[in-house]
Order: C-alpha cells, then sequence, then structure tokens
C-alpha cells in the first residue's frame, strides 16, 4: 500500500516539475560562451519558452480586447460630458450626434478640449501627442521595444477628450499605442530579448486595431506588414493568439455584426464582374494615390505652420480646434448635421447607403475633411489617421461613382462599390499598410463581391504615392526626425548561415613568448592574415594584420585584440552578431568544441572582413 503511494506521489511530482518546465526560459543561444563572461552578459540571450510566451499573449489580448472597450467608454464619457453636459457612457458613433443644446458656443467645446490635451502632452508624454503609430515604430527600432507606462493613461485620455470634443481623429492609433504599450511593459517586467518584447508590442497594437473594428485577419496583417521585424510561425501565432483573444472580449461590447453594415452589392452576373466596372477602378486608383499624397503632405505642413507661426503650446492648440469648431458649427447650420467632427463612422454609413449621393457636396466633405484632420492633428492633437482615411476614402469613392453614374447612366454602376473600393485605397496608400486595407476593408463591410475593385484600387493608389511621396503617413514622421524605418521586410539568408560558413581559416598559431611586433610587420605575401597568439596551451587573442602598420611603437601586448568571442562551428548569424555586440569586439574565434579556449580545437577567425563579405554576397539577393 505505502509502496503504491509513494510511486503515485512520484509520478504526480514528476509531471509537476515536467509542467513547470514548460515555462521555463529555454536554453541560451549563444553556444559557446564560457563561464567567464563579460559582466551583464549573462541570460541577457535567454529567451522564454514558446509556451510562456503564449500565456503572455493572451494576456496582452485581454488587455487590448478590455482596452478597446475602456477607451470607447472614456471617448462616450467626454464626449457626452462636452456636448450635452451630461454624464454618460454610450455614445454610438455610427449614428449622427445630436444638436448639441449650446448652439453657437458649440464652437468652444473643441477648445475646451484642446486646453486639456494640452496639458496632458505637455505634462505627462509628449509622445502622447500625433496619431501613435510613429512613436511604435520608434520603440521598436530606437528603443528596444520599451515604452514607458505613463504612455497608455496619457494617450487614453489624451485621444479620448480630443474624439470626445469633435476633433477630426480616429480612435484605431490611440489603441495601437495603447495596446502596444501594454505589451511593452509586460515585456520588461518579465526579463526577456528585446525581440520578444517586439513581439508583445506587435501582438497587443494588433489585438487593439482587431478589438476596434471586429477585425481580426486585418489586425494580423497589420502587425505583419508594419510592427513585426521577423516573421515567422512563432510570431505570428502570439500576434494570431491576441488578437482573437482581444475580438473575442470587443465583441461582448460591439457585438458581431461589420463596423459599417451596409446593403450587399450585387455585382455579379453569372460569376463575372462587369469589366467596365472594374476598369474605372484605375482611373479612381491614381486619384486615390493622389489624394493619400496630399493627405500625409497637409497633416505635416499643417503641423510645420503651426510650430513656426505659433509657439505657445496651448495657444497653438486652441487655434487649430477653434478652426475646426467654427467648421463643426457651419456644416450643423448649413446641413443638419456636424459632419467632419470625430471619426466619422456615421457620414461613412450615409456615404455607403447612398443617403449622400451629391457629387458636389461630397467633394466638399472630401476637402472639409482633409482640413480639419491637418488642422487637428497639426496643431497638436491626440489620435488616429485611419478613420479619417476611411473618410476620405468614401467620399472620394463616392464623388467618382456619383459623377460617372451621372457622366454615363446607361451603365448602371453602383457607387458604393467605388466607394468601398476608395476606403481601402486611401487607408492602404497612406500607410503604406497594403493587405491590411485590402483585408479591413472586407471585413468592415463584410461584402466579398467588391474584393477585386479593392485590391486593383488599393495597389495602383500605393504605387502612385510611392510615387510621389516615399514615405507613408506612419514613418513620414520618423523620417523628419532622422530616425529611418524600413518599409517592408525582406528575407536574408544570412541568418541561414553559420559560423564555419563565414570564417576565414587563414591564421597561424604564435606562443605569446615568441609574439613581436616589428618582425609581423615585414610579413611575406604568402604569410596567413591573422595571428593567432596562444599562452599556456590557450587563445590569448587575435592579431590582424592591416592593424600592425599602426602600432610599430606601441607595446607588443597593444597589437592583440584579447576580447574576442568564442563560438563554434553551428553558431549562427543572428547569434553571432549578438555576441560580439555583447563583448564589445569584433573579433570571433571559431572552436571545435563548446567552452574551449585550447589551441588544438580552432577551427577559423571570424573579423569585420568576413562578416562585410557574407553581408554583401546577401545583398545581391535582395530587391
Amino acid at each position: 500500500m505505502r509502496s503504491a503511494l509513494r510511486a503515485s506521489l512520484l509520478k504526480m511530482t514528476r509531471l509537476f516539475h515536467g509542467f513547470v518546465g514548460l515555462f521555463k526560459p529555454e536554453a541560451s543561444q549563444l553556444q559557446g560562451i564560457a563561464d567567464d563572461s563579460p559582466p551583464g552578459t549573462s541570460g541577457a540571450d535567454t529567451r522564454l519558452s514558446s509556451v510562456f510566451m503564449l500565456l503572455l499573449a493572451f494576456v496582452v489580448g485581454i488587455f487590448g480586447g478590455f482596452g478597446s472597450i475602456a477607451f470607447k467608454a472614456i471617448i462616450a464619457f467626454f464626449h457626452n460630458l462636452f456636448f450635452y453636459g451630461s454624464f454618460g457612457l454610450i455614445y454610438d458613433q455610427n449614428v449622427h450626434m445630436p444638436v448639441s443644446p449650446w448652439g453657437v458656443l458649440v464652437i468652444g467645446v473643441p477648445v475646451a478640449g484642446s486646453l486639456l490635451v494640452t496639458w496632458i502632452t505637455k505634462t505627462l508624454a509628449p509622445e502622447a501627442r500625433g496619431h501613435g503609430v510613429p512613436e511604435v515604430l520608434n520603440a521598436i527600432y530606437y528603443r528596444d521595444g520599451k515604452i514607458r507606462p505613463v504612455v497608455v493613461i496619457a494617450k487614453a485620455f489624451a485621444s479620448a477628450i480630443s474624439i470626445g470634443t469633435g476633433g477630426s481623429v480616429g480612435r484605431e492609433g490611440p489603441i495601437i499605442q495603447i495596446g502596444s504599450a501594454m505589451g511593452s511593459i509586460l515585456g520588461q517586467i518579465i526579463h526577456m530579448p528585446t525581440r520578444q518584447r517586439i513581439t508583445l508590442i506587435a501582438a497587443g497594437a494588433a489585438g487593439g486595431i482587431a478589438a476596434t473594428f471586429n477585425a481580426p485577419i486585418g489586425g494580423v496583417a497589420f502587425a505583419i506588414e508594419l510592427l513585426l521585424v521577423s516573421i515567422n510561425a512563432r510570431t505570428i501565432v502570439l500576434v494570431a493568439v491576441a488578437t482573437v483573444t482581444a475580438t473575442y472580449i470587443g465583441r461582448l461590447y460591439g457585438g458581431l455584426g461589420p463596423s459599417f453594415d451596409v446593403p450587399k452589392l450585387a455585382l455579379f452576373e453569372d460569376h463575372l464582374l462587369r469589366l467596365y466596372a472594374l476598369l474605372l477602378c484605375v482611373p479612381l486608383g491614381v486619384l486615390a494615390g493622389l489624394a493619400a499624397t496630399i493627405f500625409i503632405r497637409s497633416i505635416y505642413f499643417a503641423e510645420d505652420a503651426f510650430d513656426k507661426q505659433i509657439k505657445n503650446d496651448y495657444v497653438r492648440h486652441i487655434c487649430g480646434m477653434l478652426a475646426v469648431g467654427i467648421m463643426l458649427y457651419l456644416f450643423m447650420r448649413l446641413s443638419g448635421h456636424y459632419y467632419v467632427g470625430g471619426v466619422g463612422y456615421a457620414t461613412i454609413i450615409d456615404v455607403l447607403r447612398g443617403a449622400l449621393n451629391d457629387p458636389l457636396f461630397l467633394g466638399l466633405l472630401f476637402v472639409a475633411k482633409l482640413l480639419a484632420t491637418a488642422t487637428t492633428l497639426g496643431s497638436g492633437a491626440s489620435g488616429g489617421v485611419f478613420s479619417p482615411s476611411l473618410f476620405l476614402g468614401a467620399t472620394l469613392g463616392a464623388t467618382f461613382g456619383n459623377f460617372v453614374s451621372v457622366m454615363f447612366p446607361s451603365l448602371g454602376l453602383n457607387p458604393a462599390v467605388y466607394t468601398i473600393a476608395g476606403m481601402a485605397a486611401l487607408v492602404g496608400g497612406s500607410t503604406g499598410a497594403v493587405l491590411t486595407a485590402i483585408t479591413m476593408t472586407f471585413e468592415q463591410t463584410r461584402d466579398y463581391s467588391v474584393m477585386l475593385p479593392i485590391i486593383l484600387t488599393v495597389s495602383l493608389a500605393h504605387v502612385v504615392r510611392v510615387k510621389l511621396c516615399p514615405d507613408s503617413i506612419y514613418t513620414l514622421k520618423l523620417v523628419r526626425r532622422g530616425n529611418h524605418v524600413p518599409q517592408g521586410l525582406e528575407a536574408s539568408m544570412l541568418h541561414h548561415k553559420h559560423a564555419r560558413h563565414i570564417m576565414s581559416t587563414d591564421f597561424r598559431l604564435m606562443d605569446i613568448t615568441e609574439f613581436d611586433v616589428a618582425n609581423l610587420i615585414h610579413r611575406r605575401k604568402d604569410d596567413p592574415r591573422y595571428t593567432v597568439v596562444v599562452r599556456d596551451g590557450e587563445a590569448l587573442g587575435i592579431v590582424e594584420d592591416s592593424r600592425l602598420f599602426l602600432l610599430q611603437d606601441e607595446a607588443p601586448e597593444t597589437a592583440i585584440d584579447s576580447r574576442y568571442f568564442p563560438v563554434i562551428g553551428s553558431t549562427n548569424w543572428s547569434t553571432l552578431m549578438r555576441g560580439m555586440r555583447r563583448y564589445n569586439t569584433e573579433m570571433a574565434l571559431v572552436f571545435r568544441r563548446p567552452n574551449s579556449r585550447k589551441v588544438g580545437d580552432i577551427i577559423g577567425v571570424i573579423t569585420p572582413r568576413e562578416l562585410a563579405q557574407h553581408a554583401g554576397s546577401d545583398v545581391e539577393l535582395l530587391d
């Protein structure tokens, strides 16, 4: 009986230890590092296990889902408070807001909001100003994936106030920055390599935008196109888990329906789209590319103009939002709705359903929204550009579609086709996220029949925009600071190469007692390029011939680079580069066995010369 009980306990103990082992960090990838590693490098590259990262992605998704719900509630609170003087957390942005009881004083609502937004961005977090995504990219590429925790609070309230008080901005950029910040904070609390922290940032951003739009595929696509610096099954799985979690939670608040619930479009006749309807997407794509360029340039032009003319932050933002307030009041007086304020979803739905079909009025809405968005962001507001892009694309596409229908009524075109295609084209053209624009527009309307016009229009818009403005609305802000980020990912063979493929075998061994700089200077052409200095049978350091001419009058020891990184032949490129960085050296010695310094185990030398040669060969494969 006792033996059976003991055996059961032993089995349970083993199962417990096995379960706990799933969450232990994986072994260090820096193969060949000896026990006497430099201070601060121990465990620096320890990667958390896949199971543990999966749990963290789930936690990030929970934050993203509930963060999206909370953010919408905060927007509703400030909207109801400032426009109607009431307290409430409900605000349906798909329906036009009622007339404010303030009358002409509604002009002051955006102004009042500007005071609070400026105080938040000046006092708590300057990076909360603007549309958010550039700051996330900056953190990924220039700050080791570290975002300050205060950004979550500052961005949430600054953006909620900007949107709630009528600023012409969207809620996607803020929720992306908020979700990214949550991923970064979690990645800083729990020690992990930078690359894993960046994956959590991408997961948080994807979860946030997916929950906001009820668009999980679009959320994954957004992370892949813009945020992930390494795309493989491991990173995509983490993003997908966070996106599914956030979307499910977001549906508890917003339901299962698409963002823009419009009637289905009957575009197929015998399962074929009319050819002329598709060909008309070509000029629309060109127009969308031009519009995307104007949109990008207008925001940064307004930012420069405000910064140059008005130095005081409060006065600058007050002036900008005063102009927006006047626009809101005039639209309400003359047309019955505020139209260009806030995210603009109600106007987009009107356009999609055909309630707004006058080409002249649609063109006026396009111009007004462009000016309102540039003024709002340029003067210092906090908010996204995704919703304004959708608004501009919808009005541009509808203007084009209705104009063609008026000119050629016999064609029987449905302007809603070009409205949806225009929405996707402005998003893809301005942000550079082509796949995101295609998938997210489909998820927002749930109408697959418009997929061909969407793909064609987005592709042409992107080509035209890149020709006229190489940087997207997200990257141009960083480029203006001197911080360049890649526009896309490229496959590199370097990551599949190992130390044995890179190393040079052109070296010789020399005992420290025989080492003499003067003799090495007068080397013959057939002498080895590198000299490995040894002492007591172990490698002491490396001497490269090109350094000797600079050290003729120095002590012999100064020619020896003793701070080399020891690796083995199977060490991959990424591990090699990270290890050399942590060892603060440009030299690596390749040994036959791990943790060996023995002379007989040396098989090669790696210096910047070898690294440059293999990097150059890799460049030949890239576009």
